[in-house]
């Protein structure tokens, strides 16, 4: 027996839901886990789509191949935004075999094995960062000190950005989140401005080739021919922005999470064993934003959760919401660094699982350790409620974070 058609039988929720919090996921999550796991959504775009709360069923939009991602760029696909449509080129828009080829060349340099050897650079980075915070004197703007630079620094140095370029990065980042209608054109013109900068790049390394990471990505398409030009361009700019703007939010969310959770801090500082495990519940519980994940696009009629995603209909997987499913994550809106480390979705899952997670998890695992271990007694500088954010549906990011110790 097929699931049912209820594509007609509920009015479709406006999309993304309002926020009570940016530490926290819409409410509306929890609600619709238990009453309606597939929902159907009206997006700013304009048009529909189905989002799945429950871990299980996220979990399979993730590894079902009948969810297409390269579908969801393709022109007239459901889009979250209005006007802005998905880069074809990006390996996040491909499905195997074409995802299969660009991955197998990436995925060499961030094997865990590799990114451990890294673990001393970030360290390095991270102590180079908090000497310059010391040395200036409290209070100090933590976003702006520690966890904004640090990642910029560290996937640039992968991929060879000189330094005197890594701001132009952040700022391009920066712009490509904002989903404002005001804020549209200006997310175009970063995203315009990443590319010819990155294409520029590529051509000097080819008179001056290097043997950093985007030296090899050039070698893989001058040489072996298993890129193409926009490949190319496209994988380094997704690495740039991916690598840099969702480590650096988590890292300053993870600071004011341990902050608030003044108990779980101090076991941290007291057991350094504590910090795997604390990054993972920081991972789990700390929301990326409001719209929750990518669309795909269903290839043919897919029952999934009780409902049926007809072909060509989209569908988002709320990560945001799985994370916080009470049949995988026993009393999941409380915080525990203690908890048993559970498979959250915070990286994906399944091909699309992120290359770059071992990275990420390095870095904060390093910055957090290195910066409670360094100033024991740091503390907000300002009321919380003070504290500047960034929110929109992308990404909620704090601006600002004044500490001091």
């Amino acid at each position: 027996m097929s699931a049912p058609d209820v594509s007609t039988e509920r009015p479709a929720l406006p999309f993304p839901f309002p926020i009570t919090s940016s530490l926290e996921p819409s409410p509306e999550y929890a609600r619709l886990r238990e009453e309606q796991p597939l929902a159907r959504v009206k997006l700013p775009s304009g048009d529909e789509a189905w989002i799945a709360t429950r871990y299980e069923d996220v979990r399979k939009v993730f590894s079902d191949l009948r969810f297409s991602r390269a579908a969801a760029s393709r022109p007239g696909a459901p889009q979250l935004m209005p006007g802005i449509e998905g880069d074809p080129n990006s390996v996040v828009s491909k499905d195997p075999p074409d995802h299969t080829r660009m991955r197998k060349l990436v995925a060499p340099a961030f094997t865990s094995r590799r990114m451990e050897t890294m673990r001393e650079e970030v360290r390095r980075t991270v102590t180079e960062l908090l000497d310059a915070m010391e040395q200036a004197g409290p209070p100090a703007d933590l976003v702006a000190s520690l966890t904004s630079p640090l990642p910029i620094i560290v996937i640039c140095d992968l991929l060879g950005v000189p330094a005197a370029d890594r701001d132009r990065f952040r700022g391009w980042s920066n712009a490509m989140f904002a989903t404002s209608p005001e804020g549209m054109k200006d997310a175009m013109a970063a995203r315009n401005a990443l590319i010819g900068y990155l294409a520029a790049m590529v051509e000097a390394r080819r008179s001056a080739p290097t043997d950093d990471l985007l030296g090899v990505l050039i070698n893989y398409r001058d040489q072996e021919d298993r890129l193409t030009e926009p490949e190319l361009i496209s994988f380094a700019g997704g690495l740039i922005v991916a690598g840099y703007e969702t480590t650096a939010n988590r890292f300053a969310n993870a600071v004011l999470m341990l902050m608030r959770h003044s108990e779980q801090r101090a076991m941290l500082q007291a057991d350094d064993s504590l910090l795997p495990g604390a990054v993972e519940e920081a991972l789990r519980y700390i929301p990326g934003g409001a719209a929750g994940g990518l669309m795909r696009v269903a290839l043919e009629d897919v029952e999934l959760g009780g409902v049926t995603i007809r072909a060509g209909e989209g569908v988002i997987a709320i990560t945001n919401s799985a994370n916080r499913d009470p049949s995988v994550f026993p009393d999941p809106d409380r915080f525990d660094i203690t908890r048993t480390p559970g498979p959250h979705t915070t990286f994906g899952h399944g091909i699309h699982h992120c290359v770059g997670a071992q990275l990420a998890r390095i870095e904060l695992q390093v910055g957090l350790g290195e910066l409670l271990r360094r100033f024991p007694k740091l503390e907000l500088a300002v009321p919380e409620e003070e504290l500047p954010w960034r929110k929109n549906v992308v990404i909620h990011s704090l601006t600002g974070m004044p500490v001091r110790w």
